[in-house]
């Protein structure tokens, strides 16, 4: 058995279709494509935020300074 043919997965489509409607499955992608749309901005935030952090540790110095005794 070899992969599907074009007319398998119009078939597919066409039951697929006929089940949810075509409102729903607009509202599906939808949904999909602002889920996507976040996804990558929490991603460029996490990368961006590890960049930030260095910088506030080179403005307070290290931690070794605050615990040596006086």
């Amino acid at each position: 058995m070899g992969s599907f043919s074009i007319w398998h997965w119009l078939v597919v489509l066409a039951i697929v279709v006929l089940v949810f409607g075509t409102k729903r499955l607009k509202n599906v992608g939808q949904d999909m494509g602002q889920a996507i749309k976040g996804f990558r901005q929490g991603v460029s935030d996490d990368v961006a935020l590890p960049g930030r952090l260095r910088d506030d540790t080179r403005e307070r110095g290290s931690h070794d300074d605050e615990r040596t005794p006086r």
